[in-house]
């Protein structure tokens, strides 16, 4: 079977609570930038339309706070369920308003290394290996971000809590194309997490 990608959406997972740092990881700032600002910027370098970012915890103090503008933004009312809530709703936006969207890729906004080489390198990796996913490995395990041909939509729709994809990536091993984003390890949950950001360690 082949999986060709003709025409990419984004996701952004943002729609956490940051319950270990205390505060929306969203608007913390990095060089001048939210990370939400970073994460939406790397996407929006695709040139790759639609971008959509799924929001949740703290939606009316981001949307106040946060530049988005070249992106779609929905709010996941249930976002307490985790993360496979906020997958859920971004493959129903694109099915519904994007029709014509044949792969997602899936980010998140705490991974500060997170740029636009590295997802423009996974398109490629996933056109290369005509596999029908493509996911990042770090830290000995595999994730975000992460490339899903439209065959696997329904079994991201299957998944529930807080595991997100990793899931479905650990199912299908076989089925993933990996790319080694060595600086994904690095995410931000606690205030140290930040301070460490900060001073470049």
């Amino acid at each position: 079977m082949n999986y060709p990608i003709h025409s990419i959406g984004v996701v952004i997972l943002a729609a956490g609570q940051s319950s270990r740092l205390g505060k929306p990881k969203q608007l913390l700032t990095l060089n001048g930038l939210t990370l939400l600002e970073k994460a939406a910027s790397a996407a929006l370098d695709l040139n790759s339309s639609p971008v959509l970012v799924v929001l949740g915890a703290y939606a009316d103090d981001i949307k106040s706070n946060v530049k988005l503008q070249g992106v779609d933004i929905v709010v996941n009312e249930g976002w307490n369920e985790g993360m496979a809530s906020s997958l859920r709703i971004g493959i129903e936006y694109m099915q519904q308003n994007h029709a014509h969207v044949d792969g997602i890729l899936f980010l998140v906004c705490d991974q500060p290394y997170l740029h636009s080489a590295l997802l423009k390198d996974l398109v490629s990796l996933q056109k290369e290996k005509d596999l029908p996913i493509a996911a990042s490995s770090y830290g000995g395990k595999i994730g975000t971000p992460a490339l899903f041909h439209q065959s696997t939509f329904s079994s991201l729709m299957l998944l529930k809590g807080d595991t997100g994809a990793r899931k479905l990536l650990d199912e299908r091993m076989n089925d993933v194309a990996v790319l080694h984003f060595e600086k994904g390890v690095y995410d931000i949950d606690t205030v140290e997490d930040y301070e460490q950001l900060l001073q470049g360690k």
